[in-house]
């Protein structure tokens, strides 16, 4: 009896194998899908913008926000004005200096404004006093009197002390008496002696001094004949009265213009 050869294949018998195998290739489909689906929820995970703590700023000022707004919708009843904040005179003079000056300038306009104008009414009488010092009569004046205050203006401001200033206020009244109209009075100065208090808020510390003002020598202008041509030319504007040639040649043509309230006044025309 011959012994057992084996077998030996030119080829492989791929076709015997097609069955066994078939398990084993789904087996390596469903590593390989699995793996591309990780992939892909990794690149997504990574895409998407990570949230940000919030900081502890916002965190305070959300709950306080949801408490005010809690307690505002809760309870719906007027409250009372909160007393002023007193400031220290320290931190008063950490404020820029301008700024100081400024409060005291606007405050002395609106105390000399307060101060000259008069309608004989109640509230401005109150107005007044809470203005003046403690202790300073209000102004009096005979019956059928009203001021009324033009224009006020801060001239100088002094400072006298850290919080302290002086302050000259230029101001322009017109009086009228019974039936008769208003008269321009001349150009005076009011001088307000001002304090910033520890609340932040200006106040008068002083009677006021008051000063006529005289007006200075006004200034020559020496107008001369306008040629007729040239006076043709701006007569639209006004009748001619006069002009000053520059030194380029030129022409300042002054004529009486009429404005809109019905008054001649002289103004300037340039060519």
């Amino acid at each position: 009896m011959e012994p057992d050869r084996q077998e030996v294949y030119e080829r492989i018998p791929w076709e015997t194998l097609e069955k066994k195998g078939g398990d084993r290739q789904w087996l390596v489909y469903a590593v390989a899908g699995a793996v591309v689906l990780g992939a892909l929820a990794y690149s997504f995970m990574r895409s998407r913008p990570t949230a940000v703590p919030p900081s502890p700023e916002t965190v305070t000022a959300t709950t306080a926000l949801t408490a005010t707004t809690t307690q505002s919708n809760v309870d719906s009843t007027p409250s009372t004005v909160a007393s002023p904040v007193v400031v220290a005179e320290a931190d008063l003079y950490a404020v820029d200096p301008e700024r100081l000056v400024d409060q005291a300038a606007s405050h002395a306009e609106w105390f000399s404004i307060e101060y000259v104008a008069h309608d004989g009414s109640e509230q401005s009488q109150e107005t007044l006093r809470s203005l003046l010092p403690v202790g300073l009569p209000l102004p009096e004046a005979p019956e059928d009197t009203q001021v009324f205050v033009d224009w006020a203006r801060a001239t100088a401001v002094t400072q006298t002390g850290p919080t302290s200033f002086e302050v000259d206020v230029l101001i322009r009244s017109l009086v009228s008496t019974g039936e008769s109209g208003f008269i321009r009075q001349p150009p005076t100065v009011v001088s307000v002696s001002v304090q910033i208090g520890e609340t932040g808020r200006p106040f008068v510390t002083a009677v006021p001094s008051v000063a006529v003002v005289e007006a200075a020598e006004p200034a020559p202008i020496e107008l001369v004949e306008v040629p007729d041509d040239l006076a043709s030319r701006v007569e639209s504007h006004g009748e001619v009265v006069g002009g000053i040639q520059r030194s380029d040649g030129t022409w300042d043509v002054v004529v009486m213009a009429k404005w809109a309230d019905g008054v001649s006044r002289a103004a300037l025309v340039r060519p």
